[in-house]
């Protein structure tokens, strides 16, 4: 049967119909109404890859619990850089949210958000000493100034006794509690985003649609080739701005556009499993997100925490992730997008990481040949009452690490999200993983500043950009009255039961 090429124009393509496109297309609507925006998803419906509420932590991740981003270093002394840009980033995230419902652009965000405390959880003298170290040095901070710590028994039962219930290790405990903290589903939050963009005028959504190639041309547009899969028919846009926001699919793609900025990167795939919990009693007994330290040579991603959830208006118990290997770089991708993957400007960074993450790769192997009985006794080192019969064993979401040329062409593995453009702003990908969804906001307003630098300049989008995110241009960690502000605000608009910060 032949097949049919439609040739279409648009403002914006967005690849991809995950939280990261829904955010960039609806700050640049709100930004600029008349723009013609076309999104391809490849699957038959959003968010179904990393957004989807399965296949993330749904943690609003704020640096209030995730250890990994307050790493010691060799001094003894604690790196807190890391976490305060998060915890900021975060806060522009609740900013836009809070600003779409307020427009009545998003409906009923309880339905996407809920308060969850935060929490640390450590057991043996080294491990307290370094909570207690991360929990003095965060304390300089006012985004930080209502954590609490605690080595006291009961104190931690009471903040989570599903977690102490059994407990009888000899060994010193310690924890810290920031009840600001979240839980998301970033799969509802994407799905109602790109349900409102969908019926803006202007906005064309395509599903079942893969992106085949990019092809730059001389007067720096560029042309999108696509394939319905439903119908075999060929689609070919015409486009001034291309984003790539394809989960694990964006290396493939930036490969695909041979821009030179994107020469040299490479991708490490990581996959991950949780356990569920099936008894309602004890999903009852836990209220919490509770975040402990990953093992050596784990990826940030591989952290083990026990997760309240919020899913579809259920409460739900997680705990893992346990991660694993896969040459997929989606969870719905090919066993051999790891080997499409490598070209020559790739090979030898890819070797490089690879010599370099021996620990790494050692602690995949032994994940991939784990037996329930380990992943039982995993489960047991934060919920000692832990049931085998309790348990399910779900498969999470695929994740691709990003691996980048240093400057004597290594590869160097590197653990969150990239964001790499062309020179001209013509064309931008979003690569890595942790925190991305939870900083989609911060992350999508920098690349606009980045491949719009010429309409941000003007006063029409700077006003509307404050008006969407009030604190934008300025550091709430810097401007204690206008952070408080902020974070009441947020809490109230988006029906939070944490209104203030202490």
């Amino acid at each position: 049967m032949a097949t049919t090429t439609e040739k279409t124009e648009s403002d914006v393509v967005l690849i991809g119909a995950g939280i990261m496109s829904a955010t960039l297309g609806l700050l640049l609507k709100e930004l600029q109404p008349d723009l013609k925006i076309t999104i391809f998803e490849r699957l038959d419906i959003a968010a179904a890859e990393s957004s989807d509420a399965w296949n993330n932590a749904g943690t609003g991740h704020a640096a209030f619990c995730e250890l990994n981003y307050t790493p010691e270093l060799e001094d003894g002394s604690i790196e807190t850089k890391k976490a305060v840009k998060i915890s900021e980033s975060f806060e522009i995230s609740r900013q836009f949210w809070a600003y779409l419902v307020e427009k009545g652009l998003l409906q009923n965000p309880e339905n996407f958000i809920k308060s969850v405390p935060h929490m640390s959880f450590v057991w043996g003298d080294e491990n307290v000493a370094y909570l207690k170290k991360r929990y003095d040095a965060l304390q300089k901070y006012h985004l930080f100034e209502a954590m609490e710590y605690s080595e006291d028994v009961n104190q931690i039962k009471e903040w989570a006794p599903l977690v102490m219930e059994n407990r009888k290790s000899k060994d010193k405990i310690a924890a810290t509690s920031m009840k600001y903290g979240t839980d998301v589903n970033f799969g509802a939050l994407t799905r109602s985003m790109f349900k409102y963009l969908e019926s803006l005028e202007g906005v064309t959504m395509h599903f079942n649609h893969e992106v085949k190639n990019l092809r730059r041309y001389e007067d720096g547009t560029w042309r999108v080739r696509v394939k319905d899969l439903t119908s075999g028919d060929k689609k070919r846009v015409k486009t001034p701005f291309v984003f790539i926001g394809a989960g694990g699919g964006s290396l493939l793609l930036l490969e695909k556009a041979k821009i030179p900025e994107g020469e040299g990167f490479g991708g490490f795939p990581v996959s991950g499993q949780w356990l569920k919990c099936t008894n309602p009693d004890v999903i009852k007994k836990h209220a919490a997100k509770v975040y402990g330290k990953a093992s050596v040579g784990a990826p940030p991603m591989s952290v083990p925490h026990i997760d309240t959830r919020m899913i579809d208006g259920e409460k739900a118990l997680l705990f893992g992730p346990y991660a694993g290997f896969s040459t997929k770089f989606l969870k719905n991708g090919s066993y051999f997008d790891l080997i499409k993957s490598i070209e020559l400007d790739n090979i030898k960074p890819m070797i490089s990481a690879g010599v370099h993450n021996i620990p790494l790769t050692k602690y995949l192997i032994e994940q991939v040949f784990q037996s329930s009985n380990d992943r039982m006794k995993a489960l047991r080192e934060y919920v000692p009452s832990a049931k085998k019969e309790d348990w399910v064993l779900e498969n999470a979401g695929q994740r691709v690490q990003v691996i980048k040329k240093d400057k004597d062409g290594h590869g160097v593995l590197e653990f969150g999200t990239e964001v790499v453009t062309a020179k001209d702003g013509s064309l931008a990908v979003l690569l890595g993983a942790s925190p991305g969804a939870s900083t989609a906001a911060s992350i999508m307003v920098d690349l606009i500043n980045r491949c719009f630098s010429k309409q941000m300049k003007s006063e029409a989008w700077e006003v509307k950009m404050k008006e969407m995110i009030p604190s934008y241009g300025q550091s709430l960690n810097d401007n204690v009255a206008l952070c408080d502000e902020i974070r009441t605000r947020t809490s109230r608009t988006l029906k939070l039961t944490t209104q203030t910060t202490a």
